[in-house]
């Protein structure tokens, strides 16, 4: 090796230390708590029905829309790389918590004109699509947070994130009053997917007609049911884990775990999750 060479090669790897430190620094200096966007959510989330539901104060959360922001500046400042070297739970609880706050801030552009979240979008391109949020190192869309990167298969392959993300709509599984955090994550979804499953105005157990009635999440997404996480390996065998929160009876929920009862879906219902002002 030539001293030419032994001297390129040493600046290479003082580069790449520099790198490494840079994207450690990154990482680090990123507050996983996400203690801005709870605080925003424990102000503006009203939870209600007990728990399995909430809304928001759209409203007041419009005044706090600075601190919103300067929320998700944070997670724009978020490299590719320094997302890299979390842990793939700081990266579903980064992920979940960015696509709610950028719904939110997506409702806000237009509120109070709107009385659905499909307002904000046209016969050629569903608000979902749009791709405006700084994210990673690229310009992302609410479908491509969800769809290309949390749904990505042999990423995550946890279908609880359909109880997490939300959509600014009713018939959504409701808003978390605090954000997500690697630490907590595996219990935050648990619950989330409890609070969803008792609620009977989404999921229920039909008596007079003798069938599920479930949400339609569930044959947007059925497939993401068949991953295998937690043995999961069919959405009847999602509901069966759930029977006793579905129906009352010990016969119709016998039925519901033998994973034999037929099933239909609920109407979605797009209407703002707004809070009564």
């Amino acid at each position: 090796m030539t001293p030419q060479t032994t001297r390129r090669a040493v600046v290479m790897l003082g580069m790449a230390a520099l790198a490494m430190r840079g994207a450690h620094a990154q990482a680090t200096a990123f507050d996983h708590s996400h203690a801005a966007w709870s605080a925003l959510l424990k102000k503006h989330v009203a939870v209600i029905d007990g728990g399995r539901a909430s809304q928001v104060r759209y409203a007041a959360m419009a005044i706090d829309r600075v601190a919103l922001k300067a929320y998700l500046d944070s997670l724009s400042a978020v490299s590719r790389s320094a997302f890299n070297g979390y842990t793939k739970a700081q990266q579903m609880a980064f992920l979940i918590n960015a696509y709610n706050a950028h719904t939110v801030e997506l409702i806000l552009t237009r509120y109070p004109q709107l009385d659905s979240i499909k307002d904000l979008g046209s016969l050629l391109q569903s608000p979902w699509k749009r791709k405006y949020i700084a994210l990673l190192g690229s310009t992302m869309s609410l479908d491509g947070i969800e769809h290309d990167t949390l749904r990505a298969r042999g990423r995550y392959d946890d279908p609880r994130i359909h109880f997490a993300v939300n959509c600014a709509s009713i018939g959504c599984p409701p808003l978390r009053e605090e954000a997500f955090t690697a630490e907590r994550l595996d219990a935050q979804l648990d619950e989330q997917a409890q609070r969803f499953m008792s609620d009977r105005s989404r999921n229920r157990w039909s008596p007079s007609k003798q069938r599920l009635e479930v949400s339609k999440i569930f044959d947007w997404y059925g497939e993401d049911f068949t991953l295998g996480h937690r043995g999961i390996a069919s959405a009847a065998a999602f509901y069966a884990r759930y029977a006793d929160r579905l129906a009352d009876a010990p016969a119709d929920r016998d039925r519901i775990r033998a994973q034999t009862a037929p099933v239909s879906y609920i109407d979605y219902d797009w209407a703002l999750n707004d809070a009564p002002r």
